[in-house]
């Protein structure tokens, strides 16, 4: 639908696009009654005698006999949880508890002993379905050191029995789930104190879904190669349930390995290409790129965290493709804007493109609250179907998060032009304040990026007695021979205002991560304070 000039930040809802009554078993069951026989699921599995296959007749048919079994255990209504990378089995899980009615509570694999005993005791999950191992830590041992402080905790259910597991038992029929019920909580993949639960709805997550994949430009038949993590909201939500409403085919990647990556999108014809940052640097950069034949990749997909505009010119370049991406946040189901194969190359490497359907979006003044002019940085606003319930059991931050009329703030710096497109300065709490100055890194870390020698770049506030703040700056290089910090701030002065410029440097071959690729800022800051001015 047109939209005309916008005057100020603020993007009224496109509903030309319809909000679907839909749920997550509902959605499987009509793309077995519409694509039977197709192609659904795949194991991508390193080894190729081991890649499994399902149908959505097949994928429907084990998703309900998982349901029943889920029946003959738990309640409509009550949590599960699943620890496990990915997996087929966590695939077919997340179909049968959306047909049985629980609410899946997926855990991150990464997850030490305390952490997990947190998120089970939290959501009050009554069963655990776990894979064996991860990473090479038993999985089942760290479940044993807690078992005894989860006194809700009824089963315990080894991914490795899920064939006798789908075949323990029928609990009677499947009840009729209201679109509006529970789906998942989904834990925030926060870099501080203890993750938040979001409770996300069957009604946002698969409309989520289906809007974001028809705007990627997801087309019936077409293979989808994918290593996001499942318990991502990106993996379980976008990808898992956008396929299965674009009748796609999901090849599901264990992990994430460039080498496997462009293996499977040649066997399989896989039509997309990406991941978080490191990812996409890593694709660039392995040799087996050029071996391998990508001709069938229509385009390149990021979302989750920042991409320079740089790193996105560069894989347009290399895979000939556009590149898509998405501004998204869990508490939202996903998606909130994305740009779009038919955008012009500038918006497609610069900004997050406009918001989906149905997603109405402003940008507020982070002391005022009020929607500030276009162009302006703000904090990013949303409102619409796609906003969570909550945060189980703490109306405190939900009341914080989600304000009386109904806009999810989402804690992001970002700014609208006058057509919609919107642009992402950081998060609010990473905002630098120096001497009263407001400093946004992602504008510092686009100016490094473009240096030739620098292959990453991460820019934080320091504390500092006088300014409040100074900015620091952690770098990675490719260089043999790095420029140092004098010169990178050389470089900074000659585009940027003085105040913005980096006095503290940190050069690093990795930067610390979480497990959804996003760089651990509070790590950095540590140690970017205990290096020495220079």
């Amino acid at each position: 639908m047109p939209h005309p000039s916008l005057t100020s930040s603020h993007w009224p809802a496109d509903t030309s696009a319809s909000v679907l009554d839909t749920t997550i078993g509902g959605i499987l069951r009509m793309a077995a009654g519409r694509a039977t026989g197709q192609p659904a699921l795949i194991a991508g599995d390193p080894s190729p005698d081991r890649r499994r296959q399902w149908s959505y007749g097949q994928l429907l048919a084990e998703a309900e006999r998982a349901a029943h079994a889920l029946r003959a255990r738990f309640q409509p209504g009550e949590p599960i949880a699943v620890w496990s990378g990915n997996c087929p089995e966590w695939v077919l899980l997340e179909f049968a508890a959306g047909l049985a009615g629980l609410t899946l509570v997926p855990v991150n694999p990464a997850y030490e002993a305390d952490e997990l005993a947190h998120v089970l005791r939290h959501s009050g999950a009554a069963g655990i379905f776990l894979a064996s191992e991860y990473r090479g830590t038993s999985l089942t041992a760290t479940l044993a050191q807690v078992r005894g402080r989860l006194p809700r905790l009824r089963e315990v259910i080894p991914l490795r029995e899920w064939a006798s597991f789908c075949a323990s038992g029928d609990g009677g029929n499947l009840p009729d789930v209201d679109p509006a019920s529970p789906a998942q909580i989904l834990y925030t993949s926060g870099t501080t104190g203890r993750p938040k639960a979001a409770v996300l709805t069957h009604r946002g997550l698969t409309n989520n879904a289906r809007l974001a994949a028809e705007t990627i430009g997801m087309r019936a038949g077409e293979a989808f190669v994918s290593s996001m993590p499942l318990f991502h909201v990106a993996g379980a939500g976008m990808i898992t349930l956008g396929l299965a409403q674009t009748l796609g085919t999901y090849v599901l990647m264990p992990g994430f390995d460039p080498a496997l990556s462009f293996e499977l999108i040649e066997a399989y014809h896989g039509v997309s290409a990406g991941g978080v940052t490191a990812m996409l640097t890593a694709l660039l950069g392995h040799p087996s790129r050029i071996r391998h034949d990508l001709s069938s990749v229509r385009y390149a997909l990021s979302g989750g965290a920042m991409v320079p505009a740089d790193l996105r010119r560069q894989v347009e370049a290399a895979f000939g493709v556009p590149f898509v991406i998405t501004l998204g946040q869990t508490e939202a189901s996903g998606c909130i804007t994305m740009t779009s194969a038919r955008d012009t190359a500038a918006d497609r490497a610069e900004t997050l493109g406009r918001p989906l359907p149905q997603t109405e979006v402003k940008i507020t003044d982070t002391k005022t609250g009020q929607t500030v002019p276009c162009e302006t940085v703000g904090e990013i606003c949303t409102r619409g179907y796609l906003v969570m319930d909550g945060y189980l059991a703490d109306p405190d931050a939900t009341q914080a998060a989600i304000d009386r009329d109904g806009w999810l703030h989402t804690g992001d710096l970002g700014s609208m032009d006058s057509r919609g497109y919107c642009r992402i300065e950081g998060r609010i709490k990473d905002m630098i304040i120096r001497g009263g100055e407001n400093i946004y890194p992602a504008e510092i870390e686009e100016v490094l990026v473009s240096h030739p020698a620098v292959t990453s770049a991460a820019v934080v506030g320091i504390p500092d007695r006088f300014w409040g703040e100074v900015v620091g700056a952690a770098v990675s290089t490719s260089a043999a021979a790095p420029p140092t910090g004098a010169e990178l701030a050389e470089f900074c002065r000659a585009r940027l205002a003085a105040y913005k410029v980096p006095v503290r440097w940190l050069f690093t071959d990795a930067f610390p991560l979480t497990d959804t690729g996003k760089v651990r800022k509070d790590m950095l800051s540590v140690r970017l304070a205990e290096a020495k001015a220079r």
